[in-house]
């Protein structure tokens, strides 16, 4: 996918990143986990560089203790820490009850949308909807997305972590 533009979930999704720069994409079907991988430096304590597909909790569980965590705006270590990143064209809003005008939708939970993540508040589901979703709510042409509450646990983390990149300013290219 282009830098700083939403993760494509599909083979369809690459074809349109890419606009023509490649021949052909082999269709292994939609990506199950939706969010990219977990990523942790392990160059002294281990580090959390990027939340992914398994949650901070089950790493810490497997590593034996807890992970620091990378700071925003640090300097780069590892792909997906560009503080705006993973960006549809329109602009993103996090934390919303419900759209404004020229808005979309992107529902989690109890707060539906034109689109849900999980309709039941389950955050696998919701990581494996994400990219997929921001592609769809994009290409309806709004002026922004407006995006549910996600909690902040689990997959939430990493979901999270792409939703305030998707939303934070731009960078210049």
């Amino acid at each position: 996918n282009p830098s700083g533009r939403i993760s494509p979930t599909t083979a369809a999704h690459v074809l349109a990143g890419l606009e023509g720069r490649i021949e052909a994409v082999i269709d292994g079907g939609p990506c199950a986990v939706g969010v990219e991988s977990s990523i942790v430096g392990l160059g002294g304590a281990p580090v959390l560089l990027r939340p992914g597909g398994v949650p901070a909790e089950a790493l810490e569980a497997a590593l034996g203790g807890p992970l620091a965590r990378h700071e925003a705006g640090g300097a780069l270590t590892a792909p997906g820490q560009l503080v705006s990143h993973y960006a549809p064209g329109a602009r993103v809003r996090l934390g919303a009850a419900r759209a404004e005008p020229g808005e979309v939708m992107l529902g989690f939970g109890p707060v539906a949308g034109d689109l849900t993540l999980s309709a039941a508040g389950d955050l696998r589901e919701a990581a494996a909807n994400l990219f997929h979703h921001l592609h769809a709510l994009d290409a309806m042409g709004a002026a922004g997305i407006a995006v549910a509450p996600i909690p902040e646990v689990g997959l939430g983390r990493a979901i999270n972590d792409r939703l305030r990149r998707a939303a934070a300013p731009r960078q210049a290219p």
